[in-house]
């Protein structure tokens, strides 16, 4: 993610740290310039629309200029702070080694000093990348192949060396693209071509050594639909207008963590039908079985609470009805049940909602739960959950009865057709054994998306999870 301005000045680029996001804002410089900064340093921090990333630099040097202040949305791509190397070794290899033709690729991961930096990329200690050209001494196929795999994360990104004269007469123009060979192109770049339906081999590319970019993708739908607008075009204002009372409005800038929430609940609400059920329960005997579980040797140093029990009851409701575990294919016209769990954890932090999730959590025994619950809880609170862990899952808590509240009636993760809503655990009058009796009580909200879970399914989920939180007995028996 570097390019070079000058013989001993390289350019960090702002990279994608999550699959396909476009932006990030810069929360935080750790270097100033003139500061020495070396190999692997972290240099800022970044906020996505998933997560918080610290980016590391790849390379030894002084810094030049940060070219961005803090709180700058950034988009992927553009530098963001220039270094000076020339104290160091040399800008294109800062760690030399013995050239290699492109002929013969290293293999990936096979010695190749890579040190993982981000999703994605890596830092490598050298490499040396040509122009794909036409002979029988370089094959387009072998050429385009190792541009191909340097774009997905595999191979080293050093500048391209001076071709020699009797190369660059034969080599072809960057705008002319290798139509015998499948389009190069970054897998960002190609998801993007493929949300908007566009043949890459359609694509004239203006990126170095035959690369599309995302403008060539989007020049290929303009010229498609010369009339339809390019949502990039429309000026955005750069700030609000000043004509509200600064004393009696703050104003507050939608990005972020908050703007990927309020588009995925925005989408969610208008996309899959949403019903509700509740039901009220007694939760008295899972209360006691709180309390010895935490006297447990088993759950030493584990967090337990009544939401380990909650979870463990909502996994158990789903392998009695699979059913429930699915998500709406709209492209594809399917439902796809899925045979596993993700366990969505809804979590509030400073930076707003997020919703990371418990891989598999449908194969872990209860204290494993318990240890990743806690880790889950803990991460998301230091702001350090990785987009990563918030991908992939199939099924969500929400524990809104932290805050005192009783019940609500909450909004699908997208691309989940459940999620059950916790409210808080209180003592009230209940009927026991024929007798008044004040007993802890709570209440469950199931939403689920009416496209693919009937009613009757809806109601078996919730009715089980309920029943085992009235008797916990039942973790065994019906597990």
């Amino acid at each position: 993610m570097t390019t070079m301005t000058e013989a001993s000045v390289r350019e960090f680029k702002m990279p994608d740290v999550g699959e396909g996001l476009t932006e990030a804002e810069i929360l935080k410089w750790f270097v100033q310039p003139g500061d020495t900064v070396t190999d692997g340093q972290v240099v800022c921090e970044v906020e996505t629309a998933k997560a918080a990333v610290e980016l590391p630099i790849p390379y030894d040097g002084v810094v030049r200029e940060l070219h961005f202040p803090e709180g700058t949305t950034v988009d992927v791509g553009t530098a963001i702070i220039a270094v000076d190397v020339s104290g160091g070794a040399a800008p294109a290899e800062p760690r030399p080694e013995a050239p290699r033709s492109v002929e013969e690729p290293k293999a990936e991961g096979a010695g190749s000093g890579r040190q993982p930096v981000l999703v994605g990329y890596g830092v490598a200690t050298s490499s040396t990348r040509r122009r794909p050209r036409k002979g029988p001494e370089v094959p387009v196929q072998q050429a385009s192949t190792a541009i191909q795999t340097e774009l997905n994360g595999h191979a080293p990104a050093a500048p391209a060396p001076a071709a020699p004269a009797s190369t660059a007469a034969t080599a072809p123009g960057p705008t002319a693209p290798v139509t015998a060979e499948r389009p190069l192109a970054k897998p960002p770049v190609r998801k993007l071509a493929k949300d908007l339906g566009v043949d890459l081999a359609t694509v004239v590319p203006t990126g170095p050594d035959g690369i599309i970019t995302r403008e060539d993708v989007h020049a290929a739908v303009a010229a498609a639909e010369p009339k339809a607008p390019e949502p990039s075009a429309a000026p955005a204002p750069v700030s609000a207008p000043a004509s509200y009372d600064t004393a009696r409005e703050t104003r507050i800038p939608i990005k972020g963590v908050r703007k990927a929430t309020a588009a995925a609940m925005v989408g969610s609400a208008f996309t899959a039908p949403h019903v509700t059920e509740f039901v009220t329960v007694d939760v008295t005997r899972t209360m006691k079985l709180v309390e010895e579980l935490k006297e447990d040797k088993e759950f030493a140093g584990l967090r337990v609470n009544p939401l380990l029990l909650i979870a463990k009851a909502l996994l158990v409701a789903i392998r009695r009805n699979p059913e429930i575990n699915a998500s709406w294919d709209e492209a594809a016209q399917e439902i796809v049940v899925k045979h596993y769990v993700n366990l969505g954890i809804a979590a509030a932090t400073p930076r707003g909602l997020i919703v990371p999730n418990i891989k598999d959590a449908h194969a872990k025994t209860l204290p494993q739960l318990a240890e990743s619950l806690g880790e889950l809880v803990s991460t998301a609170r230091e702001g350090k959950t990785s987009p990563a862990a918030m991908q992939g899952g199939t099924v969500t808590i929400t524990n809104v009865g932290v805050f005192g509240v009783d019940t609500g009636t909450p909004i699908l993760n997208p691309g989940e057709s459940a999620i059950l809503a916790v409210g808080a655990i209180k003592l009230q009058p209940w009927v026991h054994k024929g007798k008044v009796k004040p007993r802890q009580v709570t209440t469950l909200a199931l939403s689920f998306d009416h496209r693919l879970v009937d009613g009757e399914l809806g109601s078996k989920v919730l009715a089980d999870v309920a029943a085992i939180l009235e008797q916990p007995k039942r973790l065994i028996t019906w597990a």
